[in-house]
């Protein structure tokens, strides 16, 4: 699998372009919950970014709204905005953490409202961007209550 990876970011590498200013990335996502991201830009400032993540045995599918600015730095963004996520988590019970309730002992629907707030780096050369964010949310439906523990990094192939 690492052999993969490295020919396939090899590749990218090799037969890249200016891909300083992109319109959409795709990439994986790893931190508390890892997954796949897809961001696209409205707008020079506007950005749509959609996350399907895993953890605790089920899946989180969030879709958000950015605003995002430009540092001095050619490729340097910070962003924060806002959005929902829709998931199911059915972990074992050697999986789910203390605070799980035997009421939710089958698995649990979650639904809530998710905020955003990150650094990107997108590549001169090369059609890679870099993020890491801080990603809290508050859970409306199943286990409701805030949770500040949604850190990632990201890793993006650019268009």
């Amino acid at each position: 699998m690492k052999k993969i990876i490295f020919i396939g970011v090899f590749i990218l590498l090799v037969f890249s372009v200016n891909a300083q200013d992109y319109y959409t990335a795709v990439g994986i996502r790893g931190g508390m919950s890892n997954g796949v991201t897809v961001k696209h830009f409205l707008s020079r400032v506007d950005a749509v970014e959609g996350i399907v993540a895993t953890r605790w045995g089920g899946f989180i599918v969030t879709g958000l709204y950015e605003f995002v600015h430009e540092f001095k730095t050619p490729g340097l963004n910070w962003y924060y905005g806002f959005g929902v996520h829709l998931g199911y988590w059915n972990g074992s019970r050697s999986e789910k953490p203390g605070w799980w309730e035997l009421e939710h002992d089958g698995g649990v629907t979650i639904m809530g409202a998710d905020g955003i707030l990150g650094i990107e780096y997108t590549f001169e050369d090369v059609p890679i961007n870099i993020s890491i964010d801080w990603k809290p949310v508050f859970n409306m439906l199943g286990y409701s209550g805030w949770w500040g523990d949604q850190a990632a990094a990201s890793i993006r192939y650019t268009f």
